[in-house]
């Protein structure tokens, strides 16, 4: 008996999500590319290992056994990638990222030129994600390393499983249409009579910014609920309404018709790389970690809170 360690990822994925659809969409797969792969697998070892129930799928006794098993020999594969690497002296390894648009765009080319320089057997890659799902993914295993995010008015509760390196923290300032602030800085609640544009309430970002203004005396009239960045930018640069911005944010493409107000009490973001913690002694990892804070510190981004 042969066991792909592709094929045990995806049986992992299904004992943690329930349903197939729920582990293709984890894994970036098709949900019937992943009952393709699970079918094999149950040729693989000869026997039965999962039963439908509805929409949702319950291993069988032996599923559950190898699930146990396919844990440990993942593992084990993570030890012996990271034996090898420090043998190696780990100058020889590709890792996968999960980024989002800002960090993409304003830390990574900086970062990853610098390092491609002084590290060029060091390979990263990419992979997009909405902020509140890298972490799960670097505990998942799918990803090597992923940029998270903590707001001041929004702390988040770590996984245990999973350490943090703070590369840089942002303010937010307000991105109002031309001319609706003529003093070019203002507190939260002097905002709170216009109109906002904000992400959903389910997301960090909008979480965060509801957070805010709620400690600052006022709900904010949210008049377009956008999950984009650069949306919401299009829609304050034609007069819509305002919304905070962080110092990443205002370097992506920002229309005509904005002017950007500072915060007199000011609001903060830490930007971090997540990591598993099984994953510390790997030299590439804070390499990459080291590159990213150094173009963080290009651009003035420190990596304590700034004074107000």
């Amino acid at each position: 008996m042969e066991l792909s360690l592709h094929r045990l990822r995806m049986l992992r994925e299904l004992h943690r999500r329930g349903t197939v659809t729920a582990a293709a969409a984890a894994l970036h797969y098709t949900a019937s590319a992943v009952s393709q792969q699970l079918a094999q697998l149950e040729r693989d070892v000869g026997a039965k290992l999962f039963e439908r129930l509805g929409r949702r799928v319950q291993l069988t006794e032996l599923g559950t056994l190898l699930t146990e098993h396919a844990e440990e020999i993942l593992g084990s594969v993570e030890r012996a990638t990271l034996a090898l690497e420090e043998a190696q002296e780990a100058r020889t390894v590709r890792l996968t990222a999960g980024v989002w648009a800002s960090v993409a765009s304003g830390l990574l080319p900086t970062a990853l030129t610098a390092l491609a320089g002084e590290h060029p057997g060091i390979e990263v890659r990419t992979r997009e994600l909405a902020p509140e799902d890298t972490a799960e993914a670097v505990r998942d295993g799918r990803l090597d390393l992923s940029f998270v995010i903590e707001y001041s008015d929004a702390p988040t509760t770590w996984d245990a499983g999973l350490e943090r390196a703070v590369v840089a923290v942002e303010r937010l300032h307000a991105a109002v249409p031309r001319g609706a602030v003529p003093s070019g800085s203002a507190s939260l609640d002097e905002l709170a009579e216009h109109p906002w544009i904000l992400a959903g309430a389910k997301s960090h970002f909008g979480r965060a910014m509801r957070t805010a203004c709620q400690r600052h005396g006022f709900t904010p009239k949210i008049n377009h609920e956008v999950e984009e960045q650069s949306t919401a930018m299009a829609m304050v640069g034609a007069g819509l309404g305002i919304t905070l911005v962080s110092d990443l944010g205002l370097r992506l493409l920002r229309p005509p018709g904005i002017d950007v107000v500072a915060l007199t009490t000011p609001l903060l973001r830490t930007v971090s790389i997540a990591y598993r913690r099984t994953a510390f002694r790997r030299p590439a990892l804070h390499l990459v970690i080291d590159a990213v804070r150094a173009s963080a510190a290009q651009l003035g981004l420190g990596t304590e809170p700034a004074l107000p």
